[in-house]
């Protein structure tokens, strides 16, 4: 294990700078990690299959090595209860009431599934209705909703927010930066909410910030959510996308266009506009009911041991997924085999370190996948209270393409974490980038996201594009290179000519954060406008 030793720039709670040595992390465990869990021996890391089991007790195997105690009462696992649905028996969606009757090939054309945990569903000729955005934001004067009933109808929605085109950060939205109204997650909830049975988004690369594969990729095969009293009853019975083109040549069924409805809906007051069409389409339901694993370590805390930090990384990916050139296999060596090995990595120079006065804890969390369903578990039933949670830092994916002269926060604006770690930043000669996609509404899409929406500041930090080695050009070149023909596919394996280079600069950032709120008394909070400060002020009160 190669160790060595990096100035970090702390702050005391009088924010007097001091230095301190922290042991580097190991290339070699960040290599070895990745390599083994990104193997095909763990088939892709689906949770509730051989592969979890194999994941599970790896990074437990590892924990131990790195020195730390188990994290729950005594055990290594929070379990997660889970339920798989696995759709079957898809009819093809028929569309009826046009010009002409339309049909579309589920997978290919269109992608559906539900939440309801039920045998079968079936819908029967219901109502179309295009619903713009599907944003409900009274604080914004915005409701995409108003003037009509839409239960039992099915609604077509477009992704993102209305002013997600705009370059800069004006707009009802705030410009270019993805707010969660954005999140096709929000816009099922809210359709849910109003009472539809059916809930489509139109799938556009550009707005979405993925293609088409990763939609047909992640929703085809056995569906995982968190398994809750009542089976999901109050969700729309069907959930999906279609794809653009075959939006459009509904939408002309309809004597409709597509790109004008589109347009308008980007203005404050548009109405909802009734297709003329009626949607029909039915199929059945695999159930399997079965706990999942999160995986908890600790390295506890002496004088303030009941203050906790928290490092987070999702081990799960796709498992088996579809098939590209006889490879069925979604290894996630990326995404997120790397993640998991930086917060091992993580854990050994913490103890290395040896014990600082608030517990610090090493939470690797299941089905992000599917949803944040882990983490979003571990939120809702944390082991160490939430109030008593100092912040933390996520990690999803790691720089393996060579050092950044950047360091990007992703979500920019949010909390008092941001002023901490640009210290740490400026120390290592970089500078604080801009997020180069925000309307990927990145924040909303981790697992800190699950902590955050429950009051706890989470950065979530990364290198940006400006490489040192090639500049902007090359950065983005590589960017979009993994998005394109490895995210969420059989591509995203281990390379050994990866440059670590930058994965190792962005985990001294993140080790010396967390070495910086674990050895201080400092409470860090979200900024006055940020969604999360009333929750924790509330928190906070309440401890």
């Amino acid at each position: 294990m190669r160790t060595i030793f990096l100035p970090l720039l702390l702050a005391s709670a009088a924010a007097t700078a001091q230095t301190a040595q922290v042991p580097a992390v190991s290339v070699d465990t960040l290599k070895t990690v990745t390599k083994t869990l990104s193997s095909d021996e763990y088939e892709g890391r689906a949770p509730t299959t051989p592969g979890e089991t194999k994941t599970v007790a790896y990074i437990v195997e590892r924990m131990k090595a790195a020195g730390l105690k188990p994290g729950n009462k005594g055990g290594w696992f929070q379990d997660v209860p889970m339920v798989e649905t696995t759709a079957g028996n898809v009819s093809p969606v028929r569309f009826t009431g046009g010009k002409t009757p339309i049909e579309l090939a589920y997978r290919t054309d269109m992608v559906l599934g539900t939440y309801r945990v039920v045998p079968k569903i079936e819908v029967t000729n219901s109502d179309m209705v295009f619903v713009g955005y599907g944003i409900n934001a009274p604080e914004r004067g915005w409701n995409d909703y108003a003037g009509i009933d839409v239960k039992g109808k099915t609604v077509v929605i477009l992704v993102n927010d209305p002013d997600w085109r705009e370059t800069g950060a004006t707009g009802p939205f705030g410009g270019r930066a993805m707010t969660y109204y954005g999140r096709w997650t929000y816009k099922f909830e809210e359709a849910a909410r109003q009472g539809a049975a059916a809930a489509i988004i139109v799938h556009d690369t550009e707005p979405a910030a993925y293609g088409w594969g990763v939609v047909q990729s992640s929703w085809t095969g056995p569906q995982l959510q968190q398994d809750t009293p009542g089976g999901h009853m109050d969700q729309s019975q069907v959930v999906g996308w279609i794809q653009n083109p075959a939006a459009q040549a509904l939408f002309a069924s309809a004597g409709q266009d597509l790109a004008k409805l589109s347009a308008a809906a980007a203005v404050k007051g548009f109405k909802a506009v009734p297709l003329g069409l009626k949607a029909s389409v039915s199929f059945t339901n695999t159930i399997r009911r079965q706990a999942s694993k999160n995986v908890v370590g600790i390295l506890p805390g002496t004088s303030h041991a009941d203050e906790y930090v928290l490092y987070s990384a999702h081990w799960d990916h796709l498992g088996r997924c579809d098939a590209v050139k006889g490879d069925d296999i979604c290894n996630g060596a990326v995404d997120n085999a790397s993640g998991v090995a930086g917060l091992i990595a993580l854990a050994e120079s913490a103890v290395k370190a040896g014990a600082t006065p608030r517990s610090q804890v090493f939470l690797a969390v299941t089905a992000e996948e599917s949803g944040l369903i882990g983490s979003k578990f571990y939120a809702e039933n944390p082991i160490y209270p939430l109030a008593q949670t100092v912040g933390g830092v996520n990690m999803d994916g790691l720089n393996v393409v060579g050092k950044a002269k950047d360091f990007v926060l992703v979500g920019a604006g949010k909390s008092e974490l941001e002023d901490l770690v640009k210290p740490l930043v400026a120390a290592q000669g970089r500078v604080i980038g801009i997020e180069p996609s925000p309307e990927k509404g990145s924040y909303y899409r981790s697992d800190h996201f699950s902590m955050a929406r429950l009051g706890v500041p989470m950065l979530y930090g990364e290198s940006g594009e400006d490489l040192v080695v090639g500049g902007s050009a090359a950065g983005h070149a590589a960017s979009e290179d993994y998005v394109v023909n490895r995210y969420h596919k059989p591509q995203d394996e281990y390379d050994a000519a990866w440059n670590w280079d930058g994965a190792l600069s962005d985990l001294a950032i993140y080790g010396g954060l967390g070495h910086l709120l674990a050895t201080t008394d400092r409470w860090p909070n979200w900024y006055p406008t940020a969604e999360f400060r009333a929750i924790r002020d509330k928190s906070r009160a309440g401890k």
